[in-house]
């Protein structure tokens, strides 16, 4: 009984973070264990190393919400052309963060433009 209620956890968790937008997802392997490394362009200024796992979670972050705005713009009871101009500025945003597809190991999570 108690695996069966385990089970049942487990897919009611799993639902919620697919309806949220809240998928796990993971970083390609080459990425694993590396930094992200910021270096400024004039001497004498330090740079910044952050662990590329922590810089990818973020980029998940930003596209959780922007995936949780989209549903959020589609639910609402705005007009028509409203709802549109607003698509196009979360499309455009996904369009800008293309360049961090390189991070992500399956091509279902990567951000996709209005020319995808």
């Amino acid at each position: 009984m108690e695996e069966t209620g385990q089970d049942l956890e487990l897919l009611l968790r799993r639902i919620i973070r697919e309806e949220c937008g809240l998928s796990a997802v993971t970083p390609a392997d080459k990425w694993i264990g590396g930094d992200l490394v910021l270096r400024p362009g004039r001497d004498g200024l330090q740079e910044k190393t952050i662990p590329i796992e922590t810089f990818f979670n973020k980029v998940v972050m930003v596209r959780n919400r922007l995936r949780t705005l989209e549903q959020q713009v589609n639910a609402s009871d705005l007009c028509a052309s409203t709802k549109a101009k607003l698509q196009g500025y979360i499309t455009g945003c996904y369009g800008s963060l293309t360049s961090f597809n390189v991070l992500f190991a399956d091509e279902d999570d990567r951000f996709k433009g209005a020319g995808s």
